[in-house]
């Protein structure tokens, strides 16, 4: 007799229980089944539209598994509150490892911020022309830490992304086109339109210098000995440089055969 009603009050406790906390159970994992669908939506959604936007595929990856990974954090954290665990110590052992971690990667960390906002702002891309940190190159690679690029004398350059972020950029490609400014020195007996002629004459049957703008030719600055000439060239500006010693050999090849000094 005695367990028969030690079994009724068991039985009548569990029923008491399930009416207490069974509506509150199937809200969570309704909740729990319902989030799931919404993140497998976002995902998609996110997908698409960082492929709309032409995210840099290092970084798209990325992005998609951070937002995703921090969506079901959210979706759990709102269920076991739901279901009346307690979180207290759960979240403040979640934010000392959190600041653990922060302390010990800050640069790490600093780069990855500086690499999220070259590949989302795009200052430069793979294969232009830049100056950065007292480097003059193409960039060959951009990932998430750090950009590497192949200086004009075959050096490859690496640097962190922090500092792309946080100093001065010169890109030198991304208009297009590039003056070129020469300086040559003359001697004041030296007819002055006889040396513009000989200088058009030079740069005008040349395939490597640009028609529009058009160059131009002119006096620079007069000095105690002599004046000197400005031309100024428009170039396509990843190949500046050949075409600047190849138009310089070209003008003092002319220069001599018209023998002016």
């Amino acid at each position: 007799m005695k367990t028969h009603i030690d079994l009724d009050e068991i039985f009548q406790k569990a029923i008491d229980w399930i009416i207490s906390n069974g509506p509150r159970i199937l809200f969570a994992f309704a909740i729990l089944f319902i989030g799931f669908w919404i993140i497998k939506m976002i995902k998609k959604w996110l997908h698409n539209a960082l492929e709309k936007r032409e995210v840099h595929s290092s970084l798209a990856p990325f992005i998609q598994s951070l937002v995703i990974s921090a969506l079901h954090v959210v979706l759990l954290l709102l269920v076991m509150q739901l279901l009346g665990i307690q979180m207290t110590l759960f979240a403040a052992g979640l934010a000392s490892f959190g600041v653990a971690i922060g302390l010990a990667l800050s640069g790490t960390l600093q780069n990855f911020a500086g690499g999220v906002l070259i590949l989302l702002l795009k200052p430069f891309k793979v294969g232009d022309n830049i100056v950065a940190q007292g480097q003059d190159g193409i960039v060959e690679s951009i990932q998430i830490f750090f950009t590497v690029m192949t200086t004009f004398d075959n050096k490859t350059v690496i640097i962190p992304n922090s500092k792309l972020s946080n100093e001065i950029i010169v890109n030198m490609s991304q208009q297009g086109n590039r003056r070129l400014d020469l300086l040559v020195k003359f001697p004041y007996t030296s007819d002055i339109k006889h040396v513009q002629e000989v200088i058009e004459n030079s740069i005008r049957d040349s395939t490597d210098i640009l028609t529009d703008p058009k160059p131009n030719i002119g006096v620079s600055s007069l000095d105690m000995d002599g004046y000197v000439m400005v031309i100024e060239l428009w170039v396509n500006a990843l190949s500046y440089y050949d075409v600047k010693n190849a138009v310089q050999q070209r003008i003092l090849l002319h220069l001599k055969d018209a023998a002016i000094k």
